[in-house]
């Protein structure tokens, strides 16, 4: 049977702590009937609550991706986990001593398919739990939560480079969910030309054929991305109005000008922010067009915001070092 029955079985939260304990306490590595499974730590952000969740998990890899499964042991409801996902992409798993974030993405169509296709060669029971139940269990893959070919930009010394950093991730996000969504509009534009071409061919071709398929909609890949872009965007202009320019004004009075325009862009910016993530509140994107739109403003508005922080900020944090004094680090503030 499948090694993450510990967390999919509404056991008492006693116990699911108990394994996430020894886990911890062991190197990834638990004892009794989990002995040996492939078990990872999920931590998710509650979708209402927005309180950490730690869950036990057993984990199929496929190549250099992993895979974990909304089975529930076959009950009618997806797991609490996965609504949480869903609403907060970014999570942190823990296999063995390793910890690292992650963006949570599940698998749909033909890929759903062939992974769980996958998972059930590896662990059958997931088959099992399938045959229980006439919803479609979910597979998701914890994809790295850095865009792709994220690179840092340099060692970070100082508050500027801390700062620099943040930009440069937010501006890789930015590109590859742009990105993501213009080759699915070219991969409609071509299911549109070649619907076109069979028409032209057979104007009897849908009685023919049965019917044809949809073409192919927003997926779950930009859906997740996106969001967890606006989600960190989000976190970090509320730093920065709540700590960092209020901190740097106290020094500079003369700025006043230039956090007068910071302010109001931020405000311009978490519109927008705000429209996505409205288009984002569902399972499929509402409106694809409007959403495209709502990107491309996104990508100017941002981009020309950055652009102006730099230039007036950044000169003023070089030399303030970074860690804090007295304080840790943090991943991206």
């Amino acid at each position: 049977m499948p090694t993450n029955r510990t967390s999919e079985n509404p056991a008492p939260a006693s116990f699911n702590q108990s394994v996430i304990d020894e886990f911890r306490a062991n190197g990834g590595k638990v004892s009794g009937p989990f002995e040996g499974g492939d078990l990872l730590l999920l931590t998710t952000t509650g979708a209402k609550s927005g309180a950490s969740r730690t869950t036990p998990l057993g984990y199929v890899r496929h190549g250099d991706e992993l895979l974990v499964v909304g089975s529930n042991l076959g009950r009618p409801r997806h797991p609490d986990w996965y609504h949480n996902l869903l609403a907060h992409p970014v999570v942190s798993v823990e296999i063995g001593s390793r910890q690292f974030e992650a963006l949570a993405v599940p698998a749909e169509g033909a890929r759903r398919e062939e992974l769980f296709a996958h998972v059930v060669r590896e662990e059958p029971g997931y088959g099992e739990y399938q045959d229980r139940t006439t919803r479609l269990l979910p597979v998701i893959v914890l994809e790295r939560a850095e865009p792709e070919g994220w690179v840092a930009p340099r060692e970070i010394r100082t508050l500027a480079d801390k700062l620099m950093e943040v930009h440069t991730w937010l501006r890789d996000q930015l590109r590859q969910v742009r990105a993501e969504v213009e080759a699915h509009f070219a991969a409609r534009e071509a299911h549109l030309a070649a619907r076109e071409a069979h028409f032209a061919a057979s104007e009897d071709h849908l009685a023919a054929d049965g019917g044809e398929p949809p073409a192919p909609s927003l997926g779950l890949q930009i859906r997740q991305r996106c969001l967890a872009f606006c989600q960190a965007l989000e976190f970090h202009h509320v730093s920065e109005d709540s700590h960092l320019f209020p901190g740097i004004a106290q020094y500079h009075p003369h700025l006043g000008d230039v956090f007068d325009r910071l302010g109001k862009e931020h405000r311009t910016v978490a519109r927008i922010q705000n429209d996505l993530v409205t288009l984002l509140s569902g399972i499929a994107i509402a409106d694809p067009q409007r959403f495209r739109a709502e990107l491309e403003e996104m990508s100017a508005e941002l981009n020309a915001h950055l652009d102006y922080e730099e230039d007036s900020i950044l000169p003023l944090l070089a030399d303030v070092p970074w860690p804090p004094a007295g304080g840790p680090a943090g991943e991206r503030e």
